[in-house]
């Protein structure tokens, strides 16, 4: 069987390396980008999720548990630099505990590994300049270098006999009795492409592809920006792993926290802005055809008028650096305003549903021939492994 997929993120590549290698299909991955992982794949902050935080039952759930040990076992066999340098959910103030409470209940339901409740004194001696008054330590939450996993999973589709084609935007498609036809651009112009069966994973493309397919959904991607300050100098030493504070249940994300990444590097962040454009990683970034369609769904209007408080809370952080550095200090308190220096963001395509409520777990449903990823943030990249071969499990497209 021939099988396409759009999009050459981690998601996508794992998707046709597993349709390859399990399911002997040849596959052919079209991305419109030169390089494999240039959205969400490598703008995110490198943290391998333990899976501390999803519903228990829910697919983020199972597949980020089985995702982190398929990506462990994957980054050891292609030595591929992987860090459990652990995870702390700080509760800052009493009024916290709960939270931090219920979240260590979800993640022993989760089977996460290793769990330890700390007092103020015993989360010290995991991190010796946090501060808080209590602590759940996950000492296998762990980091690594996704466009490195990305690459390498390219490399191996390509070994399988399959096709990574760069540069090549998705122009247009449609299902016919006997497959999918793609119109695909390449450096020479578009060429007519036919598959038997189509996987879209194009995280921020997902409502413009699932429009050429006629299948737009109840669901439509929202841009959030996610911004970023890093530590400079010797103010890395001040954190050894990562430092989370309790999340707020109404929203998937996860607060501003303190990340060491594989490189060494320690990132501060991040916000959630919504952006303006579906590629807006910055504010001067504007896409008047992208706003429009956002804004004229009506889940993003019931979303604005039911958060538009914390929107313009999350407005104000992306352009004070103080209010970083507060959130920061939190948790860090030695921390200075010298210390942080702006670095490179990234957007999160989150799906946001008809009545306003955006979309907590990973959405993936087929139609035909073609199967969409409509929902796929973190801990998609942990999960990557996992969700392909969940997709593969539960899609028809091999059997047709």
């Amino acid at each position: 069987m021939d099988i396409g997929i759009v999009g050459a993120g981690i998601v996508g590549l794992a998707v046709a390396r597993e349709l390859a290698l399990t399911r002997g299909a040849r596959v052919t991955v079209l991305d419109k980008e030169d390089r494999v992982g240039a959205h969400q794949t490598g703008h995110n902050s490198g943290v391998v999720h333990a899976g501390i935080y999803y519903r228990p039952g829910s697919l983020k759930a199972k597949l980020c548990r089985d995702g982190v040990a398929l990506l462990r076992e994957y980054c050891a066999e292609h030595a591929i630099p992987y860090d459990e340098v652990g995870k702390l959910v700080i509760a800052s103030t009493p009024a916290e505990r709960s939270g931090l409470r219920a979240i260590a209940d979800r993640a022993r339901e989760n089977g996460v590994p290793g769990l330890a409740e700390l007092d103020a004194l015993a989360l010290r001696e995991v991190e010796p300049y946090a501060v808080g008054v209590a602590a759940l330590h996950s000492p296998h939450t762990a980091i690594v270098d996704f466009p490195a996993v990305a690459r390498r999973l390219a490399r191996d589709v390509e070994e399988a006999g399959g096709s990574v084609r760069l540069s090549h935007p998705v122009r247009a498609l449609r299902e016919t009795p006997t497959g999918v036809e793609v119109l695909a651009g390449g450096p020479d112009g578009p060429r007519r492409l036919r598959f038997d069966g189509l996987v879209v994973c194009a995280g921020l493309g997902t409502d413009a592809v699932a429009r050429m397919a006629g299948v737009a959904g109840d669901v439509r991607i929202v841009p959030f920006r996610g911004e970023y300050y890093a530590l400079a100098g010797d103010a890395r030493d001040l954190v050894r792993g990562l430092i989370y504070p309790v999340p707020d249940p109404r929203y998937p994300f996860l607060g501003v926290h303190l990340t060491r990444r594989i490189d060494g590097e320690v990132l501060v962040g991040p916000n959630a802005v919504m952006a303006l454009a579906m590629e807006g990683y910055s504010w001067r970034d504007i896409d008047l055809t992208d706003l429009r369609r956002v804004a004229a769904w009506e889940g993003t209007r019931r979303l604005a008028a039911r958060h538009w408080r914390t929107g313009v809370r999350e407005v104000f952080g992306s352009l004070a650096k103080r209010a970083f550095l507060s959130a920061a200090r939190r948790y860090v308190p030695a921390l200075t305003g010298a210390d942080l220096v702006r670095t490179t963001g990234g957007v999160r395509a989150q799906a946001v549903a008809r009545d306003g409520s955006m979309v907590d777990d990973f959405v993936i449903d087929t139609h035909g021939r073609i199967a969409l990823i409509r929902n796929a943030p973190s801990p998609a990249a942990t999960s990557s492994m996992a969700i392909a071969r969940h997709v593969v499990g539960i899609t028809s497209l091999l059997d047709s």
